[in-house]
């Protein structure tokens, strides 16, 4: 059930509004204008509300559903009881997603400057704009419309961030260039030093790191992620990347469009990833490394050498699917012997 005090409800929404939404069929049109108040899921969903039900590993669920509207395919519809009302999508999940953006919205702050933040003479703010309690907005700073900067938030002299950006709670962001549409979660580092050093004179000496992070459109940063800027050139992430919390990302890597870093993966630097790649959680990446494109690569691989376009991987070092599967295999049964 959603929680009404974090979350608005745009509801009730008629049958006839959910059709319109989700695009599913209404086997009994004598009901388009009952209403729903809420989505739930299929366990606990009661008879006000709605939910899905497309897993047939849940099958055996089906019959206890006391939902009063069940989106389902019309392969599960008979599985569903008969005192449900029943829409059929073709995909249930596109269907729930497009359902849950409609009916329940974040909360919206009001577009106001706090007195307590601090900008720049120079910086420049666009229109609409919501910028919290104590944010710091440095010298030459420039911000598009529509933008949310949360309580604490520091951006560094001379960065740019797009349209529609929002930037959480004690984010701090240097030498970076950000697109539109942008979502930076609580506590990410942008664009911090690089762990660069040389080995002289018995010392561990620091590299300056002179380029900058260029993050494109669409693109989500999770809490407490770091991403470096580059040492001479840019680190750059693509157009609708995710990036999971706590991620690190090192300079001069270029992360590719639509790529999924998921939670602790780490990349050492000068790393190449091509477009939509995926990398499970503690994925580690080795510096100088190129991974292609549509590439995936298991949990808590170690990656050593290059990977070409569209390879699934997984180990340390990573091998083929099926061959770390074999591997795997084989040790069992050694250690059985």
């Amino acid at each position: 059930m959603v929680d009404i005090r974090f979350y608005k409800n745009n509801g009730p929404f008629t049958l006839a509004k959910i059709v319109e939404v989700t695009g599913a069929k209404l086997l009994d049109e004598t009901k388009s204008q009952m209403q729903v108040m809420g989505l739930a899921y299929m366990e606990n969903a009661t008879d006000e509300d709605l939910c899905f039900f497309f897993d047939k590993k849940s099958k055996a669920k089906a019959v206890d559903i006391k939902a009063k509207v069940c989106i389902t395919t019309n392969e599960l519809k008979d599985l569903v009881p008969e005192n449900v009302i029943i829409l059929i999508s073709d995909n249930p999940k596109l269907a729930f997603f497009k359902l849950n953006q409609a009916m329940y919205a974040m909360p919206e702050p009001e577009a106001k400057i706090a007195a307590s933040a601090h900008i720049a003479k120079d910086a420049k703010v666009g229109r609409n704009c919501c910028i919290g309690e104590n944010v710091l907005i440095g010298n030459n700073v420039e911000i598009g419309d529509n933008c949310r900067i949360d309580a604490n938030a520091v951006i560094d002299d001379n960065c740019i961030i797009g349209n529609n950006c929002h930037i959480g709670v004690g984010v701090h962001i240097s030498y970076c260039v950000m697109g539109n549409n942008c979502k930076i979660f609580s506590g990410a580092r942008l664009g911090q030093d690089g762990f660069g050093f040389m080995f002289e004179a018995g010392q561990h000496k620091r590299i300056p790191q002179l380029g900058r992070l260029v993050i494109g459109n669409d693109v989500e940063i999770g809490c407490n992620a770091c991403v470096d800027r580059g040492a001479l050139d840019d680190t750059i992430i693509g157009d609708g990347c995710r990036i999971d919390n706590l991620v690190q990302v090192a300079h001069n890597d270029i992360i590719g469009r639509g790529c999924i870093l998921v939670s602790q993966v780490g990349i050492a630097g000068s790393t190449k990833i091509g477009d939509y790649s995926v990398l499970g959680g503690q994925v580690g990446v080795a510096d100088h490394v190129t991974i292609g494109s549509q590439v995936q690569i298991g949990a808590q691989s170690g990656v050593m050498s290059n990977i070409a376009d569209g390879e699934v991987v997984m180990g340390c070092p990573t091998v083929p699917i099926k061959q770390f599967m074999k591997q795997s295999i084989y040790l069992q049964k050694a250690v059985k012997k």
